[in-house]
């Protein structure tokens, strides 16, 4: 149950990122610095001062690479918000991209032990000598 509620959690900072792109397109859409683009480019930073927040709370306990992997779920909302916002042409080779894509995040997603149940900085030091030892190998 923990883990399919931080892939949620995941899932949803994925989601607020890809509101940050809408913003963005509108903003370029502008002509000049304009009241309009400043109060985008400023709703875009405050877009992803959250996003930042939620993901910082994610990555402290999934791992960093099942993390990642998941980011290319912005490849859908960045399709739906092209098709319904801004009437942009999809092409098949979109969803073929796209399909395979979520198959490689199925395939990570189903890796177990991923969720680390307890978040501590207090083997910091076991964790260093680790990578040391690996890096000295």
């Amino acid at each position: 149950m923990k883990k399919i509620l931080w892939l949620i959690v995941l899932q949803f900072s994925i989601f607020i990122y890809t509101l940050g792109g809408i913003a963005s397109k509108f903003a370029s859409m502008e002509d000049g610095i304009t009241f309009k683009f400043i109060a985008l480019y400023l709703g875009e930073i405050v877009i992803l001062g959250i996003y930042a927040i939620i993901w910082q709370q994610v990555i402290a306990r999934i791992d960093l690479s099942i993390a990642y992997a998941n980011k290319g779920a912005a490849l859908i909302w960045s399709l739906i918000w092209a098709i319904s916002i801004f009437n942009e042409t999809v092409t098949v080779w979109n969803i073929i991209g796209i399909v395979i894509v979520m198959i490689g995040i199925g395939l990570v997603n189903s890796k177990d032990n991923d969720i680390k149940d307890n978040v501590t900085t207090d083997n910091h030091e076991e964790v260093i000598e680790c990578v040391k030892e690996e890096v000295h190998e």
